[in-house]
C-alpha cells in the first residue's frame, strides 16, 4: 500500500524558513522522479520542485533561489528547505511522484504571515 506522509509545516513570518519532509512507503522510491506540490487558497495544485532519482532538480520560477529539494534514497524520504518565505507561499504542500502517480497524502499546511 502506497503511503505518502508530509510533515514540517507551520506558521512562519515573512522572510522565515521551514523544512518539509516526505516519508514514503510502498513504492520503489529510488527509480522515480519525485516532486513537491502546493495548493494555495482558491488556486490549483502546482508543482513547486522536482528531483530525479539521480539528484537532478527543477524548480518553479516562483521559488528558484529560495527553495531546495533533496532526497535520501536509502531512507525513502524527500525534503524541501524553504527560505525567504513570502505570504504567497502560503499553501498546503504535498509530495508525490512526477507526474503524480499515487493517491495524495494529507499534506502539510504552510502559512506565511506576520
Amino acid at each position: 500500500q502506497v503511503q505518502l506522509v508530509e510533515s514540517g509545516g507551520g506558521l512562519v513570518q515573512p522572510g522565515g524558513s521551514l523544512r518539509l519532509s516526505c516519508a514514503t512507503s510502498g513504492i520503489s522510491f529510488t527509480i522515480y522522479e519525485m516532486g513537491w506540490y502546493r495548493q494555495g487558497p482558491g488556486k490549483q495544485r502546482e508543482l513547486v520542485a522536482a528531483i530525479t532519482g539521480g539528484g537532478g532538480t527543477t524548480y518553479a520560477d516562483s521559488v528558484k533561489g529560495r527553495f531546495t529539494i533533496s532526497r535520501d534514497n536509502a531512507r525513502r524520504t524527500m525534503s524541501l528547505q524553504m527560505n525567504s518565505l513570502k505570504p504567497e507561499d502560503t499553501a498546503v504542500y504535498y509530495c508525490n511522484g512526477r507526474p503524480s502517480f499515487w493517491p495524495w497524502g494529507q499534506g502539510t499546511q504552510v502559512t506565511v504571515s506576520s
